[in-house]
């Protein structure tokens, strides 16, 4: 699939298209422009608007972006994924702790059907292959609101491969035609959550909430083929409107039950693909918007500048409308994958290590 060709300051406005019950429904709001212009001392990118209204100057090179989406889904259960413990948001902070969930020495996990028929559920309304064979791997990292230091999830053999995802965008001078959209869903996983870390500067601590520790994840893996925050924000829509329609998760955002990490990178068309940067844990469909086009301007900013782009992890600040560093994905993180040898892994027909819900 081409991707689109983008120029430094395209004209244009970007707006979502949700299709419900067949009928298209545009989420009003212009997702273009600086939320912070006021704000002394920022980077003059920061305050200027995503797109300006200025004609390509002759001679302009092109650009083309690429952009790729990784989306956690919390799944919709009444317990976590290896555990007993019951899923509620908001409760009073460490109080749905098992002992696998604090990691305590000799406990074992034990998979939740409920968990695997969601998934398959999910892949198979995205068109997916359903794997029969499934295998859970860990991934080792050390942080304070991962007790055990890995995370069970699944990167060699997960439950569902090559689906694809169809939306409907506006296009046209008066963006009153609707056309449709493919973008390849490369994989759906099951994973576990981590728990979540609660940073009080007055007192200069961090403090850790293990509530959401071991929560089930859907995790889906969406190709390059998107060029645009707009792009993206219509197709994480529409998934949303799927997973609800499922039940398989309620999605809502503002809970934090879907977040969307980002890949961008641009280059010219013709020419290998740049270096990506990743936008991480964007949990609104309007600032993953802002977020993708902020990036694909700076990416294009700099390189006209004479400067490279970093292989990094970057965040999103909503209150300046710019995305920030976070750390060099090069030489920070350290990520060690492990097959998960108690072979907690499922094939159907048998259903082993299954734990009603």
């Amino acid at each position: 699939m081409a991707a689109p060709v983008l120029r430094w300051g395209c004209p244009g406005t970007c707006r979502a298209i949700a299709w419900v019950y067949g009928v298209p429904r545009r989420r009003r709001g212009a997702w273009t422009g600086s939320t912070s212009s006021w704000i002394r001392g920022q980077s003059s990118l920061a305050q200027e608007p995503l797109h300006t209204s200025r004609k390509p100057r002759k001679g302009e090179h092109k650009w083309a972006a690429v952009v790729g989406l990784e989306i956690h889904a919390q799944i919709s259960s009444n317990s976590k994924l290896f555990s007993g413990s019951q899923v509620c948001f908001a409760a009073p902070p460490n109080s749905l702790v098992s002992f696998f969930d604090a990691s305590l020495p000799g406990t074992l996990p034990v998979l939740n059907r409920r968990c695997v028929e969601a998934a398959v559920m999910t892949g198979l309304a995205l068109n997916c292959h359903i794997n029969k064979k499934s295998l859970f791997d860990r991934k080792h990292y050390f942080y304070a609101d991962l007790p055990a230091g890995y995370q069970i999830t699944q990167q060699r053999l997960p439950i569902a491969v090559n689906g694809s995802l169809t939306y409907g965008i506006c296009v046209g001078k008066r963006r009153s035609q609707v056309t449709t959209r493919t973008v390849r869903v490369k994989q759906i996983q099951l994973e576990q959550d981590s728990g979540k870390s609660l940073h009080d500067d007055l007192r200069s601590q961090t403090l850790v909430d293990l509530n959401r520790a071991g929560i089930g994840l859907l995790e889906l893996v969406l190709e390059p083929d998107l060029s645009c925050g707009e792009e993206a924000a219509t197709a994480v829509r529409e998934l949303q409107l799927i997973l609800q329609a499922l039940g398989t998760s309620q999605a809502n955002m503002a809970e934090g039950q879907l977040r969307v990490d980002a890949n961008v990178s641009v280059h010219h068309p013709g020419e290998p693909l740049g270096v990506r940067t990743e936008v991480k844990n964007l949990n609104s469909i309007r600032f993953l918007a802002k977020a993708i086009d902020y990036e694909i301007q700076r990416q294009i900013k700099e390189l006209e500048n004479g400067g490279e782009i970093l292989n990094e992890t970057r965040s999103f600040d909503y209150k300046l409308g710019c995305t920030v560093p976070m750390r060099d994905k090069e030489g920070k993180q350290d990520y060690r994958w492990l097959l998960f040898m108690a072979k907690y892994h499922y094939i159907f027909g048998v259903g082993a290590n299954f734990k009603s819900i």
